[in-house]
C-alpha cells in the first residue's frame, strides 16, 4: 500500500471520527467499513467502528469489532476500556470488569478505565470497591467531573449524604451545566431534609434540561411530600415518561380525562397503576367520579378484584387483562387527585370506604375462636422488587420486642422471606395463616377481626386504613410522599398513626416507640 493510500485512509478515519462526534453515526459506520474493506487489519478503524456500533445499539457487532482489533493489537488499552463499556451497558459486569482490569494492567494511570470500572462495581452493588476505584481515578484527574458525579452516587447509596453532597458540588463547580449532578444533589438534600434547597436544585436542573423526566418526577414527589399539591399533582404526570413506567401506560384511543370536561352520561374507564397499595389508596375517588354522572368501569389488579367488586360508584369492576366493555374516556387512578384538584384540606378522607366480605369475616371469626386478648396484626415487609424495599421493609426479628404485650399476634404476610420463616418457626406466639390468604378480600376479612394492625409502608397498611381499622405505620426517615412530613397522623387515613425513623435511620428506636404504645393499647383494651 502506497503512502498516498495510507494518507487517504487516515483522512477517511478522521472523517469517520468527526461524523461520530457530530452524531452522524450511520455515516461514521459506513466510513469505517470502507476503510476496513480496503485494509482489513486497520486496527484504529476497527476500534472506531466498534465504538460507533455500540452507540447504534449493535452490541454484538461492536464486541466482535473490539475483539478483531484486540487480536491485532492485544495491548490496545483504549479498546479494552471501551469494550468494557459495551459489556457494562449489557449488564455483563464480570466481563466488563475483566476488560477494564486488562486495560489497567497496561496503563495503571488510565483514569477513564478506573472511573468506568467504578461504574461496573457500582452496578454490581460492590459499593466500597466502586468508591475506591473512583477515588483512584480522581487522584489521577482531580477535575474528572464524571468520576465526581459517580462518586457522589455511590456515597448516596452508602447513605453518606454529606460526602455525596460535597462530591456533587465539586462536579457542579467544574461543570455548572451538569443537569444530572443538580438532580442528584437535590436527591441528597431531600435525604438531609433540606427541602427548599432540594427544590432549588431540581429547578436549576430543569433550567438546563426542561424535558428531563427524572427531575420532573423527583420534584413532583418532593412537592407532594411537603404538601404542595397544586404543583405536585401536575408534575406527577411526568411519571408516564419514565422507562420503568412507560410500559405500564395504557395506550388507548379514547380521550384522557383529567377533570376539565363534563362527563355526565359518559362511560369512563378508571385503570389501576403501580402497586396494590396505590389502588387501595386511590379507589376512594371512584364514587366521586360516579357522582359527576359517569358510568364507571374500574379495572384493578387481579388480587384486588374480589375486594373491589362492591366498591361504591363502580358500575363494573374487572381484572386487568379481562376484555373491556365500551367506554368513552379514561383516566389512570393516580391522576384522579389532579382531576379533582385535590389539596390537603380536600382529600376525600372517609373513615372507611372499603368493607370486608361478610361471609369471609364470619369464617375468620370462627377460625380465631374466642377472643382472650387484643388481636394485633403484623406486616413487616412488602414487595421485594420495590425500588425502596431495603429501606421500607424490616425483618420479623426486629419486631420481636412487640411480643412482650399481652396480645394475640397474627401475621398478615402473604409472602414470607427465608430469614423470617426461621423466626416464625422459632416462635409459637405468632399465628401464621399465609396459606389461607388467597387474595386481598381474605386479608380484609382477617383484618376485620383484629383490634389493631401494625405494618410497614405496604399494601396491608393501606388496606387497614381503607377499612377504617386502627393501623400503626412504621415509616423510613425519608418516607414516600403520601405520608407527608412531621406528623403522626395521615389526612388520607383517619385511623392511622405514624411512627417515623429518626435521623439515625434505624428501626430499633421505632420498634421501642411502638412497643411502649402497644403496651398502653393492650392494657387499655383489656
Amino acid at each position: 500500500m502506497t503512502s498516498r493510500d495510507f494518507n487517504e485512509l487516515a483522512q477517511a478515519l478522521t472523517r469517520a471520527i468527526s461524523a461520530y462526534t457530530a452524531g452522524k453515526l450511520v455515516d461514521a459506520e459506513q466510513l469505517c467499513q470502507q476503510i476496513i474493506s480496503s485494509k482489513s487489519d486497520h486496527v484504529d478503524a476497527l476500534h472506531v467502528l466498534a465504538v460507533v456500533q455500540a452507540a447504534l445499539g449493535k452490541s454484538d457487532l461492536a464486541l466482535a469489532s473490539y475483539d478483531r482489533a484486540l487480536a491485532l493489537r492485544p495491548d490496545f488499552a483504549d479498546a479494552l476500556s471501551n469494550r468494557g463499556n459495551t459489556l457494562l451497558a449489557l449488564n455483563r459486569f464480570d466481563e466488563a470488569l475483566e476488560s477494564y482490569d486488562r486495560a489497567l494492567v497496561l496503563r495503571p494511570d488510565f483514569a477513564e478505565a478506573l472511573s468506568s470500572k467504578g461504574s461496573a462495581l457500582e452496578k454490581a452493588n460492590r459499593l466500597d470497591e466502586a468508591l475506591a476505584s473512583y477515588d483512584r481515578a480522581l487522584a489521577l484527574r482531580p477535575d474528572f467531573t464524571n468520576a465526581l458525579y459517580n462518586r457522589g452516587n455511590v456515597l448516596k447509596a452508602l447513605k453518606r449524604y454529606g460526602e455525596a453532597l460535597a462530591s456533587y458540588d465539586h462536579a457542579i463547580a467544574l461543570q455548572p451545566g451538569y443537569a444530572d449532578a443538580h438532580n442528584n444533589r437535590g436527591q441528597v438534600l431531600k435525604e438531609l431534609m433540606r427541602y427548599d434547597e432540594a427544590l432549588a436544585s431540581y429547578d436549576r436542573a430543569l433550567v438546563l434540561q426542561p424535558q428531563n423526566i427524572m427531575v420532573h418526577c423527583n420534584a413532583a414527589s418532593l412537592r407532594l411530600l411537603t404538601g404542595d399539591f397544586s404543583r405536585g399533582w401536575a408534575d406527577y404526570e411526568w411519571r408516564w415518561m419514565k422507562k420503568s413506567v412507560v410500559l405500564a401506560n395504557r395506550i388507548l384511543p379514547q380521550p384522557l380525562w383529567l377533570g376539565g370536561e363534563t362527563i355526565a352520561g359518559k362511560t369512563i374507564l378508571l385503570h389501576s397503576e403501580q402497586g396494590l397499595g396505590d389502588t387501595i389508596q386511590f379507589c376512594r375517588y371512584v364514587p366521586l367520579v360516579a357522582a359527576r354522572g359517569a358510568q364507571v368501569i374500574f379495572e384493578v389488579q387481579k388480587p384486588l378484584h374480589a375486594l373491589m367488586s362492591d366498591l361504591a360508584g363502580a358500575t363494573q369492576v374487572i381484572s386487568k387483562g379481562s376484555p373491556l366493555s365500551a367506554f368513552d374516556i379514561h383516566c389512570p387512578l393516580l391522576s384522579l387527585p389532579l382531576a379533582f384538584g385535590t389539596r390537603l384540606e380536600t382529600i376525600p378522607s372517609a373513615k372507611a370506604y372499603l368493607s370486608a366480605p361478610a361471609r369471609q369475616s364470619m369464617n375468620w371469626q370462627t377460625r380465631l375462636g374466642a377472643k382472650r386478648h387484643p388481636r394485633i396484626g403484623l406486616a413487616w415487609s412488602g414487595n421485594a422488587g420495590h425500588e425502596r424495599d431495603r429501606e421500607r421493609s424490616i425483618g420479623l426479628r426486629d419486631l420481636l420486642p412487640l411480643l412482650d404485650a399481652e396480645a394475640t399476634f397474627v401475621s398478615l404476610q402473604k409472602e414470607v422471606r427465608a430469614e423470617d420463616t426461621v423466626v416464625l418457626k422459632e416462635r409459637g406466639d405468632i399465628l401464621h395463616v399465609a396459606d389461607e390468604l388467597k387474595d386481598f378480600s381474605d386479608t380484609a376479612a382477617l383484618i376485620s377481626q383484629l383490634d389493631l394492625v401494625i405494618s410497614v409502608d405496604t399494601g396491608v397498611a393501606h388496606l387497614a386504613g381503607a377499612l377504617g381499622k386502627p393501623v400503626w405505620i412504621l415509616l423510613t426517615h425519608a418516607p414516600d410522599w403520601r405520608w407527608l412530613l412531621d406528623r403522626d397522623d395521615s389526612p388520607w387515613y383517619p385511623s392511622a398513626r405514624l411512627f417515623r425513623q429518626r435521623e439515625t435511620r434505624e428501626w430499633g428506636s421505632v420498634t421501642m416507640q411502638v412497643r411502649e404504645a402497644l403496651l398502653e393499647f393492650t392494657g387499655n383494651a383489656r
